[in-house]
C-alpha cells in the first residue's frame, strides 16, 4: 500500500494542492518499509489526483481538500483522509 501525505517540510500540509510536496510511504503488514519525498509538480485543477494515482498511491492524507479534488481522487480509487495535522510520519 502507498500512502501519500501532503507535506510542508515534516508536517502535514493544511491544503494538499498548495503543499511543498508529498511524503509517500510504502506500507507492508502495517509497517513503513520505504519513504520518499516527491515535490509538488504544480497545482492545476484535476492534475494532482491523477499524478498521485500514477505514483501508485492508494491513500492521500491532508489537512484539507476541496470537494472537486476528493471526487477525482475517489474516481482514481484513492482513499481520502482529511483533517490531519502534525508530523507527516506520525
Amino acid at each position: 500500500m502507498k500512502i501519500a501525505v501532503a507535506s510542508e517540510g515534516t508536517l502535514v500540509a493544511e491544503h494538499f494542492g498548495h503543499c511543498e510536496g508529498f511524503t509517500i510511504f510504502d506500507a507492508q503488514d502495517k509497517k513503513i518499509v520505504n519513504k520518499q519525498f516527491v515535490a509538488n509538480p504544480g497545482h492545476r485543477p484535476g492534475f494532482l489526483p491523477v499524478f498521485l494515482h500514477e505514483q501508485g498511491t492508494n491513500v492521500i492524507i491532508s489537512g484539507g481538500m476541496g470537494p472537486g479534488a476528493i471526487e477525482i481522487f475517489n474516481e482514481n480509487d484513492i482513499e481520502v483522509i482529511t483533517g490531519a495535522t502534525g508530523d507527516a510520519e506520525t
